[in-house]
């Protein structure tokens, strides 16, 4: 079995966004807001969120939760009007706001952006997104002339992060990387046609 290598952090992103405002909430100014930390609440444990253009800082008030998302005062907002304008406000801190991660724990705002190469030093490619669909967090990695590599984040396919360098290192399994074979691209149905089976 592969184990991680973790090489010591020396540049990370200034800050990471832990948040989107998802709505408005009652008729008070409260907003709804999904989370991105790993307990949602937490989201207003490490201080002030700024916006994504940096022009607007906001103190978080925990309230409650409410389908899937973190219910919360923020500072400033006082009416529904307010809390509905800023539908699909991301939300960021600073990243030296963050706690230090475990060991073989990153951020996903410190993955994306990596260099992904192959154990040979071949490159593939790079992170553009982390995505968690139930089953652990996959990379996209975005390769030239290509669709977007979906490689599950394990130490076993990636045995190598290296912050500092700017990169990981890649040990797929067999196929994971080929491109769709091109009868498989050109049989499947153009938009608006239904597939009959036979």
């Amino acid at each position: 079995m592969s184990t991680v290598q973790r090489v010591p952090q020396n540049s990370q992103p200034a800050r990471v966004c832990v948040g989107v405002v998802a709505g408005a909430h009652g008729v008070h100014g409260a907003v709804r807001i999904k989370s991105f930390t790993a307990v949602p609440e937490d989201i207003a444990r490490y201080g002030p969120l700024d916006s994504e253009s940096g022009r607007a800082r906001y103190t978080v008030r925990l309230i409650g939760m409410a389908k899937g998302a973190v219910v919360a005062q923020l500072s400033g907002i006082a009416d529904r009007n307010a809390a509905e304008a800023l539908r699909g406000l991301r939300l960021y801190l600073p990243r030296a706001a963050l706690p230090p991660t475990e060991a073989d724990e990153y951020y996903h705002a410190d993955l994306i952006g990596l260099q992904a190469l192959l154990e040979d030093g071949t490159p593939v490619g790079r992170v553009q997104a982390v995505h968690d669909f139930g089953a652990g967090d996959t990379l996209e990695v975005a390769r030239d002339g290509q669709s977007p590599a979906m490689i599950p984040f394990t130490r076993a396919v990636v045995p190598v992060v290296d912050l500092a360098a700017g990169r990981l290192i890649l040990a797929p399994p067999a196929g994971l990387l080929d491109p769709a074979p091109k009868d498989e691209e050109s049989a499947a149905p153009s938009p608006g046609e239904a597939e009959r089976p036979a």
